[in-house]
């Protein structure tokens, strides 16, 4: 598998300087839960500084992490889940999945529930909620571009992936990836899996794969620093970000690299000692170094 070029990092969108307000991205993340208040934070707070808007939306009963939203983020809009699809028109890319919460068992329905309200009211647990807004609103809006992690991605029925006709990126560590598809987290088997559900999958690990169904890469470095909880949020909003403006696989690919990049960075200022929050304040640095000069 090839290693990541730097070179690509040239190709990234960089915004010109007689742009206006909206012209350099739109991204609607939704996730959070009862039980997971910070995650979507660290997505929304990475996005924020990448594209000019970020529309973000979590269950109405999460008193908290809304309250959070409003207090600390305040370069997007905290919107109401029954608004999702008003604010879906405007954006490049959806995130979905960091914080929500999933079953222990796969969900498996024929039944389609056709709006946010009839899922809110039928579904039986948070897990089950996931899974039916994810394929709801995959299928509704089918022609976007999609970041697929945490929650929904472990809730993920693979066979709606189709009608996203590869613009849908997946971002599993490993144990996600082992459950979701069923068979060992090699690189192999990711490239496998990018080429029959034609998609690009992130296999994060201490070497992250990104593979397409015809291109792979291997992105290397980061430190154990880097197992704290939240950095897969980063990521996972980095990716998201990026792709608003530019090919999926450039996205992941160069977010991949940007994201361990900036660990390594960290690692040489303070050790391992650097959390979630840190790896959002040094990653605008980091491309700085790489992309702007």
């Amino acid at each position: 598998m090839e290693k990541f070029d730097t070179q690509l990092l040239k190709q990234l969108y960089i915004p010109p300087a007689d742009s206006h307000k909206g012209q350099n991205g739109k991204l609607l993340l939704i996730g959070g839960s009862p039980l997971f208040h910070a995650s979507p934070i660290w997505s929304l707070e990475i996005a924020s500084r990448i594209v000019d808007m970020v529309f973000f939306a979590s269950v109405p009963q999460n008193n908290q992490i809304i309250q959070n939203a409003k207090e600390q983020f305040k370069n997007g809009l905290v919107i109401r889940e029954e608004d999702i699809n008003n604010y879906a028109t405007e954006a490049d890319t959806i995130l979905i999945g960091p914080g929500m919460e999933r079953e222990d068992y796969k969900v498996r329905s024929l039944e389609v529930l056709d709006s946010i309200e009839e899922i809110k009211e039928r579904a039986s647990s948070e897990g089950e909620k996931t899974f039916f807004i994810t394929k709801y609103l995959m299928k509704k809006w089918s022609k976007k571009k999609w970041v697929i992690d945490a929650g929904a991605l472990q809730m993920l029925d693979l066979s709606d992936l189709v009608q996203l006709n590869g613009n849908v990126i997946l971002t599993p560590h490993h144990q996600e990836f082992k459950k979701i598809f069923e068979i060992e987290p090699t690189s192999e088997n990711a490239k496998i899996m990018a080429r029959k559900y034609n998609c690009v999958i992130v296999l994060k690990g201490k070497e992250d794969f990104v593979c397409s169904p015809d291109k792979s890469i291997v992105i290397e470095g980061g430190n154990a620093g880097m197992t704290k909880g939240g950095t897969g949020d980063v990521l996972a909003g980095l990716i998201a970000a990026l792709s608003c403006k530019n090919e999926i696989f450039l996205s992941s690919a160069a977010g991949s690299y940007i994201n361990k990049k900036a660990g390594d960075s960290l690692f040489e200022k303070v050790g391992y000692y650097f959390n979630s929050t840190d790896l959002v304040k040094e990653i605008p640095v980091v491309m700085k170094r790489l992309i702007a000069t």
